[in-house]
């Protein structure tokens, strides 16, 4: 990060944005498709299995392209946002989020589905913020502490790769989201 602490937080900016929008992407044409009440089920199934074939995925091929290890400055929330998608950003979240806008706090039939569509986008604005506000604040605090305290050489000697433990997690999110949409019985 040009060897300077200011270049290190000017980065957190373009990184929060680019994740925020990748995040987005994925969870807001899910929210439009939440309203189709009857589907429900089937969407949370459907997003669970996606969530979890994407994690295997990343575990039968966890090889990185080599072309975006070094991204300059300007194009920063664009790689982001390239890598909060190909790191399924959203997608795991996705089952949780569809989980949250259940059909139950509907009443009857479909009287409640205009109020619904504007309180999923409600949530999944919501969703996206705190996970990307976690994740920033997350990565910053870990990326300072490296550069402030151990310093650079650290990273380059001691660095691991977190993809396994990345496709583990969506794989155990999709599985256990899969099981509670199969046991749901609405």
């Amino acid at each position: 990060m040009e060897r300077s602490s200011r270049a290190l937080f000017a980065a957190l900016g373009p990184l929060a944005v680019g994740h925020f929008l990748a995040m987005l992407v994925v969870m807001l044409p899910f929210a439009v498709l939440v309203a189709v009440i009857e589907w429900q089920r089937l969407i949370r199934i459907g997003a669970s299995l996606l969530v979890t074939g994407f994690g295997l995925f990343r575990l039968v091929y966890p090889r990185h392209p080599r072309a975006l290890a070094r991204i300059p400055p300007t194009q920063l929330g664009l790689w982001s946002f390239a890598v909060a998608i190909a790191h399924g950003a959203g997608f795991m979240l996705l089952p949780i989020y569809v989980g949250l806008c259940r059909t139950a706090d509907l009443g009857s039939g479909y009287e409640g589905a205009g109020g619904l569509i504007s309180g999923n986008l409600r949530i999944a604005f919501l969703v996206s913020l705190l996970h990307g506000a976690g994740m920033i604040a997350a990565g910053g605090l870990l990326a300072w502490s490296v550069y402030r305290y151990f310093g650079l050489k650290f990273v380059s000697r001691s660095w691991f790769n977190l993809d396994a433990t990345w496709a583990l997690s969506l794989t155990f999110v999709g599985a256990l989201s899969l099981a509670f949409s199969l046991s749901d019985q609405h």
